[in-house]
């Protein structure tokens, strides 16, 4: 189910991929990663749209607390 779910955003311009980070201690904790050519990428209005519509999925459903949004950047200088 995952799998055709991140099928999904993984298809929209400006998405450079979705990771799933699978907790090594506890397999049923997960991270999905989505990485954005840009926050407007991210942002877009047409993304948006599919996400509370067409990409609206049972995923919430499975899941034992609330999805987490946080943005993020990489720190090259470290």
């Amino acid at each position: 189910m995952l799998r055709d779910i991140l099928a999904g955003p993984r298809a929209f311009d400006g998405c450079l991929g979705v990771e799933v980070l699978v907790d090594a201690e506890d397999p049923a904790h997960l991270i999905l990663m989505e990485r954005w050519a840009s926050a407007e990428a991210d942002a877009d209005a047409e993304y948006r749209e599919w996400r509370t519509v067409a990409g609206a999925t049972e995923l919430g459903s499975l899941l034992v607390s609330g999805a987490r949004v946080a943005h993020v950047t990489t720190a090259s200088d470290i």
